[in-house]
């Protein structure tokens, strides 16, 4: 099966500079379709940014939602009127989802406390997005490398807040590379979750580099993904070490032998 690619455009495409628009039209003068990114354009860059996405016809699959601590009661209200803020902007560029960790783990709060908060932001951030187009999606980080001391770092517990929660505009983003690094099995988790995904991210382990530079077994994860039947874009999560077009070459390669 050969998927879809989404580069993230805050770590590919930046041979075009710093400006989101022309990245986004570097990676469409590639052949991509769909992107992910990590910020919403400033106000100063939005005219631009939407001239750029209609003039190629590339969708935003993801962009990171631009709140607190999720995971903080305190913040709860002070969370929710940023999501509502951010979401016309997010409309505006035709983002299909906004995502959202778990934060870190707060000092002297109960974990099950932390995590009844979580429940309560997405069910009402659920609310805000309702009927919008745009959904929200959560993500758990890898707490071992990347994200030491982040409340959220296991697939399975994700999963089981996003069907607590219980709502269509909330689901999962799962981030292969997050996952790895924690041990999980990836076929197994994704047996249990994915009626719940609707992104996935990768990277190779270890480095977060493109494929190709750590020891992941790429044919298998695309069959494990391909068996899950996930079937949405790849979103290219990485660091690469050479140029953005020839970094997803080996992926390409595994693709085509599948």
């Amino acid at each position: 099966m050969t998927f879809e690619l989404s580069p993230n455009l805050t770590w590919l495409f930046t041979e075009a500079g710093p400006s989101p628009a022309a990245r986004v039209r570097a990676a469409a003068s590639a052949g991509f379709r769909f992107v992910d990114t990590w910020a919403l354009p400033s106000a100063d860059q939005a005219a631009d940014y939407v001239a750029a996405l209609r003039e190629t016809g590339v969708t935003i699959v993801v962009v990171t939602a631009p709140i607190g601590e999720a995971g903080d009661a305190a913040q709860l209200e002070t969370n929710l009127s940023a999501l509502a803020d951010a979401l016309p902007l997010a409309r505006q560029i035709g983002a299909r989802h906004l995502v959202v960790t778990g934060g870190t783990v707060l000092d002297g709060v109960d974990p099950r406390e932390q995590r009844a908060a979580l429940v309560a932001f997405l069910k009402r951030a659920a609310d805000i997005v309702a009927g919008s187009g745009v959904g929200i999606l959560l993500e758990n980080l890898n707490s071992r490398v990347d994200h030491r001391g982040c409340f959220l770092d296991s697939t399975p517990e994700t999963v089981a807040i996003v069907r607590e929660v219980g709502r269509p505009e909330v689901a999962v983003l799962y981030d292969a590379y997050h996952s790895l690094v924690m041990g999980e099995d990836v076929r197994a988790v994704l047996a249990d979750a994915v009626d719940h995904i609707k992104h996935v991210q990768v990277a190779d382990v270890p480095g977060r580099h493109e494929p190709g530079t750590g020891t992941l077994d790429w044919a298998e994860l695309l069959g494990d993904l391909e068996a899950s039947g996930y079937s949405g874009p790849l979103g290219l999560e990485y660091q690469p070490t050479v140029e953005s077009v020839a970094s997803t070459q080996t992926l390409r390669r595994a693709m085509a032998e599948r």
